[in-house]
Formats: C-alpha cells, structure tokens, sequence
C-alpha cells in the first residue's frame, strides 16, 4: 500500500468531478451549521428561563407554615370515642407567621459555610390603592443591603434606586407592571392596606423589573421596619429567611440541616420551580431529538453522494484492481475522498453556525415589560462544535466506507468487460 499513490489517486477523483465533491462538502456544512445554530439557541432558551426564575427565587426559604388544621382536645384525648360529640370544621385559631428569634437565626445561618448571603424578612398580603385603583399584591420588608447581595436588585432597576430606600423610611420599589396597572410613577404616593385593615400612605422612590409575572405585578419592597410599622409589630418580627448559597446544588441538603436544627418549614429553589425544572428536561429533549434528527437527515445524503460518487468510479476501480491494487488500497482511496470531505465541509460548518448563532444573539428582541431581555438568548458552548465537527467527519468516513469496502470486492473482469 503507497500512500503518496493512494492520495494522489484521491485527489485526482475529488478535483475532475469538482461540482460533486462541493454538493457532498455542502451537505456536511449545511448539516452542521444548522445543528449548533439551532441547538444553540434552544439551549439559550432553555438557560435563559431556568437563571431568570433561579435569580429571582432564593436557594433557600425558611419559613413558617401556618397550620389551618385544629384538633379539638376530645380528639387528642379520647380518640374515636363515640360517646362524646365533637364538632367538626372548627374555624382555625390565630396564628402568627413570625420566625421566633429570627434575626439571630439569620445572622447564625449566614456563618455557616457555603453560604453567599442572608436576607431577613417580613412580608405580607396588602392592598395598593390609588384613587379608586385597588389591586391586590405583597410586599417585602428588607433590609435592602442583603436583599441586593441575593438578587443583583440594582441591575433590575427601571427607575430609582436603592440608595434612596434606606434613607427614606416610607419609600417603596415597586414592581414596573404593578406600577403601570396603578398608574404611578416614581415621586407617586400609594395608600397601603393590609387585611387586617392597617393602612400607611408610601411613596413610590424606584421600579423594578425580574421579567417574571408572578414579581412584576404583585411585588414591591420597603424597610423592615416600614412593613414591620405597618403590620403593627415590634422590631424583632420576621416571617421568612432567604438564603443563596455559593453552590446551589448544596441548597437541598442544606435546608434539610435548617429544618432539623431549627424546626420551621424550609424550602429549595428545587421543590420551588419544580413545575420550570420539569419544563427544562423536556425542552432539552425536544432539543436534541430535533438537533440530532438534522444531523441523521444530513448523514443520509452525505451517504447517498459518496455511494453514488464509488459507483460513478466503479470502472476506475475495476482498472485500479487490474493494475495491481489490492481492496485496502480501494477503500483507502475513499475514505481519503471523505476524510477531505467532511474536514473541510466541518469546518465550514461550524464557520456558518457560529455566524448565524452570532447574528442571532445580537439580534434585537422587543419583550416589552414581561421579560429582562434586548436580544435572542444563544448559548455558546464548546461542546456543541466538538460534536458538529465530530459528527461531519465519522459520517462521512462511515458513508465513504460502506460503498468503497463493497466495491472493493467486485471482479474488474466483469466490468471491463461491461
């Protein structure tokens, strides 16, 4: 076997039949420059939904569940006893939601190691009022130094700023929708009312904007001891304990450790957005079904070009084979012819899908108030140039392959004489 031979022999087939090697070579970059095209920006999707509710959500919330259940002493004593009549359906008691102790809890969590930052906080059902505008929402006392550190608060910012809300005891960030169904502005005053019929007149210092409904229509903040004045409760009341954590694959273990130490409800930012997680894998799926399916579809016709380019060549084989070729020889000829292939049609696959990813993700996307975002969300990974470059060359070889170790083993006495 001469490889210098063997290589010229190659090149000599690819260059007399230059439009068939060019449609073969299309096939592979087109292939390829539409799998990353497309999985990079349903991967960009994918990860742009799971950090917007990520961000906006804690690793960790404790809490604690109010129990509407209320076992009647006959029951605690004398259960399924017969002989008394118990009424059913009480109305529960009264229960408060604060966390006993819940400042020190916060401050002794944010020692422990893993943990990125602690926020403090009381929040509750209000009524926003303006005028006769009545909506119904939440809001969140903080200290808003922490609340910053967890959710990056200032680069959500549509309006105002944070700095204004500590010196301020009255001042409010409001949600940019909740403040357009209100119709306020910042330097606007909105009338707050709790539940329990508690109300406080705040003004509207900032907006903001996570890109979330469920936040941007509902949500505002104010100081602790804004919302703590509001519910008319003293200094120490808070109701719930955000954590974020350097890792968050470690919140889940973490707040089982919470729930043992302290007793009170903790929840994940798993269990949280399960219902996105859920959504994430599927779409991930779908993602490479699809992807993959290009792929397949593009390995096909590059496998019936090389198979029509061997039985194109069949009489140069036959004259090879005459000549004293061996099969090796044949089939080495070949793959040569698609090693060339699928290097240079990869490449410029992956030359084509990084382009089109690109103008893709600067490409300007008007979402309006609904989600924090000026362009498409592509996502460029290594991973899937490796694998678009991976897959144009294996497939090629393998289409080269097939065909050529067949007519490898034909008689040229047969097809000299036709």
């Amino acid at each position: 076997m001469n490889l210098h031979i063997t290589s010229q022999i190659a090149r000599t087939h690819l260059m007399s039949k230059k439009r068939q090697t060019l449609v073969a070579m299309l096939g592979v970059t087109f292939g390829i420059a539409m799998f990353i095209t497309m999985i990079s920006f349903m991967q960009g999707v994918n990860q742009f939904l799971e950090d917007s509710a990520l961000d906006a959500s804690p690793h960790v919330r404790m809490y604690n569940e109010v129990n509407t259940q209320r076992p009647s002493l006959v029951d605690r004593l004398y259960p399924g006893d017969s002989a008394f009549n118990v009424v059913y359906h009480q109305k529960p008691k009264e229960q408060l939601a604060r966390l006993k102790n819940g400042l020190l809890i916060a401050r002794r969590i944010e020692r422990e190691p893993g943990v990125l930052g602690v926020s403090p906080q009381v929040g509750t059902q209000v009524f926003y009022n303006n005028g006769p505008i009545q909506i119904s929402g939440t809001i969140a006392g903080v200290e808003i130094e922490r609340e910053d550190r967890l959710y990056n608060l200032r680069s959500r910012l549509k309006s105002g700023s944070i700095d204004a809300l500590r010196s301020n005891p009255n001042g409010l960030i409001m949600g940019n929708v909740l403040a357009r169904k209100l119709n306020v502005r910042t330097g606007d005053k909105v009338s707050i009312a709790t539940p329990s019929g508690n109300t406080m007149i705040l003004r509207v210092i900032g907006t903001f904007g996570f890109g979330i409904g469920t936040l941007d229509n509902t949500k505002s903040y104010a100081n602790l001891s804004t919302v703590q004045e509001i519910l008319q409760k003293d200094a120490s009341y808070i109701t719930d304990i955000h954590i974020k954590m350097v890792d968050p694959l470690q919140a889940i273990p973490f707040g089982k450790k919470l729930r043992a130490m302290y007793g009170y409800y903790t929840e994940d930012w798993a269990t949280a957005n399960s219902a996105i997680l859920a959504g994430e894998k599927i779409r991930n799926v779908m993602t490479f079904v699809v992807s993959m399916t290009l792929l397949v579809v593009a390995g096909f016709g590059i496998y019936n070009i090389m198979n029509m380019n061997v039985i194109n060549k069949i009489k140069d084989i036959a004259i090879l084979k005459a000549t004293g070729f061996d099969g090796r020889d044949i089939v080495l000829i070949f793959l040569l012819q698609a090693v060339f292939i699928g290097v240079v049609g990869g490449l410029l696959g992956l030359l084509i899908g990084f382009t089109l990813s690109y103008l893709l993700s600067i490409t300007p996307f008007d979402a309006g108030d609904f989600l924090s975002i000026k362009t498409f969300p592509v996502l460029f990974e290594p991973a899937y140039y490796v694998m678009g470059i991976l897959f144009g060359v294996v497939t090629t070889v393998l289409a080269g392959y097939f065909p050529s170790r067949k007519a490898s083993k034909v008689d040229p006495v047969s097809i000299l004489r036709g």
